[in-house]
Order: C-alpha cells, then sequence, then structure tokens
C-alpha cells in the first residue's frame, strides 16, 4: 500500500548521483584543490618547523641528485648525438649547441626532473602519509589538536618546490656539458663554435621560464603525492594502491600543465 504524502509536507531531495567514471575524477580534483587550499591557509601561521622543511628537501633535493645527474647527463649527450647527424647533412652541425641548450634549458631538464622527482619523492609521500593514516597516526595527530596538514603536508609541498628548480638548474648545466662532450670529443665539432653557439641565442627567459616550470611541477607533485596519502583507505592493499596513482597523477599532471605553461611563458 503506497502512503500519501501529508499536505504541506516537502518532498525527499533527490541525491544527483554521477557514473563512476566521472564521480571519481572529479573526487580527487576537488580533493586536490582541499588539501592545497588548506596547506596555503596554515603556511603563514605558526609553529614553523624548519627542522621538519630542511629534513624533507634533504630527502628530495639532496638525495635525488644522482639520479638527476646521471638522466640529464645522457639526455644531453643523446640530444647531441641525434642532433648533430642530423644538421651534419646541412653543413649546420655547428649549431648542435644551440638545440641542445635550449631543449635541455626550457623543456627538458624541468620536465624529466619532475618525473623522476614524481617516481621518487612523490611515490614516498602517498606511502608516508598512507601508512599513517592506515595505522591511525594522523587520527592521533587530530586528538592531540595537531592539524595534519599543517604538521605532515606544508613541509613536504614547500620543501619541492623549493628543490627542483634548483636540481633543474643542475641538470641544464649538465644536460648542456654532456651535450659538449659527444659533439666535441665524439663527433669532432669545433669546442670553440660550440661553446659559442650554446649561449649566443639563449636569454634570461629561458631560462627562468624553466625554473618557473619546475618549482609549479614541484608543487604539483608534493600536493599529490600528500592529497593520495592523506585519503588512504584499505590497509596495506591501500597504501600500494596510494603511492601508485600518486605516481601515475602527478606524472599526467606535469605533462598536461607542461603544455599551458609553455604556452603561457612563450
Amino acid at each position: 500500500m503506497t502512503v500519501a504524502a501529508r499536505p504541506g509536507a516537502e518532498a525527499p531531495k533527490r541525491r544527483l548521483v554521477l557514473p563512476r567514471v566521472l564521480e571519481e575524477p572529479l573526487t580527487e580534483v576537488g580533493r586536490f584543490f582541499l588539501v592545497l587550499g588548506h596547506m596555503l591557509a596554515w603556511t603563514p601561521r605558526p609553529p614553523y618547523d624548519v627542522r621538519e622543511l630542511f629534513r624533507q628537501m634533504v630527502k628530495v633535493g639532496v638525495q635525488s641528485i644522482p639520479v638527476i645527474m646521471l638522466t640529464t647527463l645522457f639526455t644531453g649527450a643523446v640530444m647531441a648525438l641525434q642532433t648533430f647527424t642530423t644538421l651534419r647533412r646541412f653543413h649546420a652541425e655547428s649549431y648542435v649547441g644551440s638545440l641542445v641548450a635550449l631543449s635541455m634549458v626550457r623543456e627538458l631538464s624541468a620536465v624529466l626532473g619532475g618525473l623522476i622527482v614524481a617516481g621518487r619523492a612523490g611515490s614516498a609521500m602517498g606511502a608516508e602519509l598512507g601508512t599513517m593514516r592506515v595505522t591511525e597516526q594522523i587520527d592521533a595527530l587530530e586528538v592531540m589538536a595537531t592539524d595534519p596538514i599543517h604538521y605532515l603536508v606544508v613541509p613536504r609541498v614547500w620543501a619541492t618546490t623549493l628543490m627542483l628548480p634548483l636540481l633543474v638548474m643542475l641538470g641544464n648545466a649538465l644536460g648542456i656539458w654532456g651535450g659538449y662532450l659527444v659533439a666535441v670529443v665524439l663527433m669532432g665539432a669545433n669546442p670553440v663554435a660550440y661553446i659559442d653557439n650554446t649561449f649566443q641565442f639563449m636569454d634570461i627567459n629561458d631560462l627562468v621560464s624553466g625554473l618557473i616550470k619546475a618549482a609549479v611541477f614541484g608543487l604539483l607533485i608534493a600536493v599529490i603525492g600528500c592529497q593520495k596519502g592523506f585519503y588512504t583507505t584499505g590497509g596495506a592493499e591501500g597504501v600500494g594502491r596510494s603511492t601508485t596513482r600518486a605516481v601515475v597523477a602527478a606524472s599526467i599532471a606535469i605533462l598536461i600543465s607542461d603544455f599551458f605553461l609553455t604556452k603561457l611563458l612563450f
């Protein structure tokens, strides 16, 4: 038997149900901006945990130097090897230095450095915060009236944002040096012409744009990694899932934001 609604009674509100294929991405985007806004709101508020900030800078930056050095060195070497053999057909091999330098400074160092840090540090942030979530350590912080975003997320985000541009600067120098070794030592190019052309067509905007990209990538990597770990569920399996999703989401965010930053900066 159907019971008629009483006169004047409010009809039950219908909840908007989105398809699962849309609900999950929109939920993740909402969580990202929630964590980002909370992090920015807590940044200027004391207490300031400078010791934790420097500890995270060492973990994200100093410990990533060897892999950044190897990656950018051989990227510059491969760029020089490919462009030298191509430009030699047009008798323009003296411009190899310009191509390598501009490619590394504008694009390759920032993107490759961001992807490496996402795989190394972003995954670690997701795993650390995910483990703290499933073992109820984050809940314990809240019980002690300590904001977990302020205590856990703020140092990680700013450490990554500050250190990635420094890593990219190191990568720029090593990439250019790798190109020099291949072009001059291996292929026999004129060293004076290579060095002159390396800096002839480069201006300060090229260097600054690459560093701006690196800072934005660092912000995205840390916020995404912390967000994935912060909302972890499902025990040990959930921690592994959050770690994987942190790397994948950060890598996609880097590639997408790189397009819009390039369009904006050049």
